[in-house]
């Protein structure tokens, strides 16, 4: 489990083929802390640390989850958003995040307001169900709070702090990035479909 705050951003410096589907190698500050085994959010994505090293570390990522993030989009000098695990004894910040992805949205548009920048993302439909005004989202693993919510866009203010110290100083519209709904409004709009039932509302 994950918070949403980035600590670090590593750059991508091998994608190789592998058995698994891709063997990925990230240069990062914070790879002399890392435990073999260990979760990593690599943009939003949950990975497991498989050889670490004084400057980067190493995991496999899966045809599967190359299929349905942006890391099948990565290439080499490319950025990544990290965070390690959530420690119990540490403060929650963010959010409640797993590292797994519902779905990829474009940038619509990405728009300087005074200091702060406007980001306007496209809203998948699978994703409808689970977002609200002020609700919290994961954009490639950043615990962003919605601002705006129409019909096919959500809409997140980002602050200078958030620009400068995540990928997101990178990106430009058209862009591809990962998104990972809230889990607490998963769970209760799965809730609400159990309570619904074929028949409709249960009624004790």
């Amino acid at each position: 489990m994950f918070t949403g705050l980035i600590e670090s951003i590593g750059t991508v410096e091998r994608l190789d083929p592998s058995a698994a589907g891709q063997r990925l190698r990230i240069a990062a500050s914070l790879s002399r802390e890392l435990q073999l085994g260990e979760s990593i959010a690599v943009s939003g994505v949950c990975l497991t640390v498989v050889e670490s090293d004084a400057t980067g570390f190493f995991a496999d990522v899966s045809p599967e989850t190359l299929r349905v993030t942006t890391i099948g989009d990565l290439t080499v000098g490319g950025h990544v958003n990290l965070e390690r695990s959530l420690r119990a004894d540490a403060r929650l910040g963010g959010h409640f995040v797993l590292g797994h992805v519902d779905a990829t949205a474009r940038i619509a548009r990405w728009d300087a307001e005074g200091e702060s920048w406007w980001l306007a993302l496209e809203l998948p439909k699978a994703l409808e169900r689970w977002v609200v005004h002020k609700g919290s989202i994961a954009v490639d693993g950043i615990s962003l709070t919605i601002a705006s919510l129409d019909d096919d866009r959500l809409g997140i203010q980002i602050i200078p702090h958030t620009r400068a110290h995540t990928t997101l100083g990178d990106r430009v519209a058209g862009d591809r990035v990962n998104l990972e709904a809230d889990i607490i409004g998963k769970y209760a709009a799965r809730l609400a479909e159990l309570s619904r039932g074929p028949a409709g509302p249960v009624r004790s």
